[in-house]
């Protein structure tokens, strides 16, 4: 994903239409917790005047991440959207948002989608397949995985007296 200035500039003024496959492999080496990369599929649209050039890029693939419980491969699917602006002219300062500068005659989009990807790489994934063979236990002696879904609303039975408290609380002040 890089263009000269000159190929740039054939399409002032015109639409310039992105729709590239990119293959970003070596991103492993800069979050080892990634075990595997798509190939990511890049669409949008280039806007070039005479003093900056505006991506606007969706970005679609996926990640292999390891779960945090179990260590087996999670699909974790990538779709971002972003704007880019690179400046032509140093003296051109756009303060509301963030630009970046050209490096000689040629404008590289692939750093600024290794960042933005490892930027959306989770703290914590966690596999949806419970019943693999992979997967880790959801229960043992005396203990089980809940979500909050499953959670009811029971209430402590050292606790019975209390709520009782307040409903005799409410119905006093209510009469």
């Amino acid at each position: 994903m890089k263009w000269t200035l000159n190929q740039l500039q054939k399409y002032r003024n015109k639409e310039f239409p992105i729709d590239e496959m990119v293959r970003i492999d070596d991103l492993k080496k800069d979050d080892p917790t990634i075990r595997e990369v798509s190939p990511m599929h890049i669409t949008g649209r280039g806007d070039i005047d005479s003093a900056k050039v505006t991506f606007h890029l969706k970005m679609e693939g996926y990640l292999i991440l390891p779960c945090s419980r179990t260590l087996v491969d999670v699909k974790f699917p990538i779709n971002v959207e972003t704007t880019e602006t690179f400046l032509l002219q140093e003296s051109v300062i756009q303060s509301e948002e963030e630009t970046h500068r050209v490096n000689g005659d040629v404008i590289d989009l692939t750093p600024i989608i290794r960042e933005i990807l490892l930027l959306e790489v989770p703290m914590q994934v966690y596999s949806d397949d419970v019943d693999s063979e992979d997967a880790a236990p959801q229960s043992g002696k005396d203990w089980e995985v809940i979500s909050e879904d499953t959670k009811s609303d029971k209430i402590d039975p050292r606790l019975a007296g209390l709520a009782k408290f307040f409903d005799e609380n409410k119905s006093s002040s209510e009469s």
